[in-house]
């Protein structure tokens, strides 16, 4: 694969967003900061209404915030209109998405080259990178294939292809495995990461479950758009790994601190080596 540029972090210092004014405020993030270095994995974890997925939004200059700076390879993300945004998304981002959000009339090939064909690349040449990286996650032979003809689970292996295929510096995946199965949610979780990975790409992802936050190495949570908490794992906790059980357990704690109990309800069980197991919503 492609190697993607490193060597720039991803910061974000004191961002807050405000919906409504006066007495109707909203404040979905209130004083933010963050640094996602190069190639690290970071799972941003609570509960609905806690902000992470604006925090997202915002990292990944989808959503300017009301207040702070985003920082990326020099560039203040908050200060750009919304041309240079989209731009700079579409080369130095990739996105993963609860749904996958594929194009239904195109097939598997062609979704996962449109950021390269909307970036200018001919249609030969952002095809094979597609090519390659379908194989790349189990996929060769369905090329061809539309979304329909897919399963859950190859679509999203179709959602990563076009999320890397850019060779971004970073990866958003937002609730990635929310709309699969356990044990489907499981393997796409352990593809993700490892081809993520593998590129030397930065992951960050949003989730309310622990178990996604196990197979990353830094956990953030967060509760009434402020960062709660903070938990490393190992590097090799990674999806491949055995996960170092304690760190999603503590990051369940943080983000619901009224619960009183070791993680979230229905969060499955760390996984064996060998074995696979899933997250649910």
């Amino acid at each position: 694969m492609t190697t993607p540029p490193t060597g720039s972090p991803l910061v974000a210092s004191g961002l807050t967003k405000v919906y409504g004014t006066d007495h109707t405020a909203t404040h979905a993030l209130a004083g933010v900061s963050l640094t996602v270095s190069p190639g690290e994995s970071v799972a941003i974890m609570g509960p609905s209404g806690s902000g992470k997925t604006t925090l997202l939004h915002c990292l990944a200059g989808i959503l300017k915030p009301t207040s702070g700076t985003v920082s990326w390879r020099g560039e203040d993300l908050t200060t750009l209109g919304e041309g240079r945004r989209t731009a700079l998304r579409r080369q130095d981002f990739g996105f993963v998405f609860q749904s996958g959000q594929l194009l239904p009339e195109l097939p598997a090939v062609e979704n996962a080259a449109l950021p390269l064909m909307l970036g200018g690349t001919p249609r030969a040449e952002a095809t094979r990178a597609a090519a390659s990286w379908l194989a790349h996650l189990g996929l060769a032979g369905m090329e061809q294939r539309r979304p329909g003809e897919l399963s859950g689970g190859q679509a999203q292996r179709v959602a990563i292809a076009r999320a890397l295929v850019g060779s971004p510096g970073v990866v958003f995946a937002d609730e990635p495995t929310g709309a699969l199965d356990q044990g489907t949610g499981a393997e796409v979780l352990s593809v993700l990461t490892s081809a993520v990975r593998a590129s030397g790409a930065a992951l960050v992802v949003v989730t309310h479950d622990a178990g996604v936050a196990r197979y990353c190495s830094r956990t953030v949570t967060m509760r009434d758009g402020r960062i709660s908490g903070e938990f490393f794992a190992e590097a090799q906790q990674a999806a491949a790994q055995p996960p170092v059980p304690d760190v999603a357990t503590q990051a369940a704690r943080a983000a619901h601190p009224a619960s009183g109990t070791p993680g979230v309800p229905g969060a499955p069980e760390a996984p064996r080596p060998g074995t696979t197991h899933g997250a649910t919503r």
